[in-house]
């Protein structure tokens, strides 16, 4: 991936502030692992997310390293990409963006979801419209997940997850929340929103890549293909396989490896936000 001169000033850097006590997720290794599975790449954390609970001391503060710099500058350099790329679009379709925070962290923190944690993986909280990542959990995205970890790998995880602040600036994630606060509709019914919701935001990942290359030539040979990878890691078909050994579609929350790859590539391959109706009448 080539980097642009762009950096975003909406990038606030917490590793190495001396960490934060609060809650620890109850239920043990069990709990990291499944909590690890659900919600990377995922939307609103606030299910499993608590603020009571466990404490654990603060660490000693530190100076981050020129590697760990190096991340931060990346990161802000994707963000501004995302920022002017929803912009235009936004433009276009005669709205106004409001650009999200992207929030780097180690460990736990405090997010308006409540305490994130980096077994979490990455995540957009809808209460403070704030993007969450510990970056090394994309370690556990190549040894547990088998996917390769490139620059835009991180890119698309990103995207995704900007995808889910668009969601919210457009409106969809209330109308999910209000579906989900009604009671009116059963598991399956509600996996298969969730399943929308998140091939929506890897297809919002794609527009985002068409559009941003169109505009500044950032994709190198490979990129697309690393994020094709990363998308079908992640697939519940997959995780089930490697956590379960069987498959039970009716679970799903966040679709196969197939439809991730197929929604990203759509989204890609027409750069139209407006070809992006994952639900299908599900929010009608």
């Amino acid at each position: 991936m080539k980097w642009t001169e762009d950096r975003s000033g909406n990038v606030e850097d917490r590793r190495g502030s001396g960490g934060s006590g609060g809650a620890i997720v109850g239920g043990g290794l069990g709990t990291i692992i499944i909590a690890a599975i659900i919600f990377f790449l995922g939307g609103d954390p606030s299910a499993i997310l608590s603020s009571g609970g466990g404490s654990s001391a603060p660490t000693e503060q530190r100076q981050l390293n020129s590697n760990e710099l190096k991340v931060r500058e990346f990161v802000q350099m994707v963000t501004a990409e995302n920022e002017q790329t929803w912009t235009k679009i936004f433009a276009d379709n005669g709205m106004q963006y409001r650009p999200a925070r992207v929030i780097l962290f180690e460990n736990r923190t405090q997010s308006g979801c409540g305490t994130a944690e980096s077994a979490m993986g990455p995540f957009y909280c809808p209460a403070d419209q704030s993007v969450y990542m510990d970056m090394r959990f994309f370690n556990e995205l190549q040894s547990r997940f088998g996917a390769q970890v490139t620059e835009f790998t991180i890119a698309y995880v990103m995207a995704h997850e900007i995808g889910h602040h668009v969601q919210t600036l457009l409106g969809t994630t209330q109308k999910v929340d209000a579906l989900r606060r009604s009671g009116r509709y059963s598991e399956a019914d509600m996996n298969r929103v969730s399943v929308a919701t998140e091939l929506q935001a890897d297809f919002y990942a794609g527009v985002w890549a068409k559009q941003t290359d169109n505009r500044e030539h950032i994709l190198e040979p490979g990129d697309i293909q690393s994020a094709i990878e990363a998308a079908e890691a992640v697939g519940d078909d997959n995780i089930q396989k490697r956590s379960q050994g069987y498959v039970n579609q009716e679970s799903f929350t966040h679709g196969s490896s197939a439809q991730r790859k197929e929604w990203f590539m759509k989204g890609y391959n027409s750069g139209d936000i407006r070809q992006g109706d994952t639900f299908n009448q599900l929010l009608k």
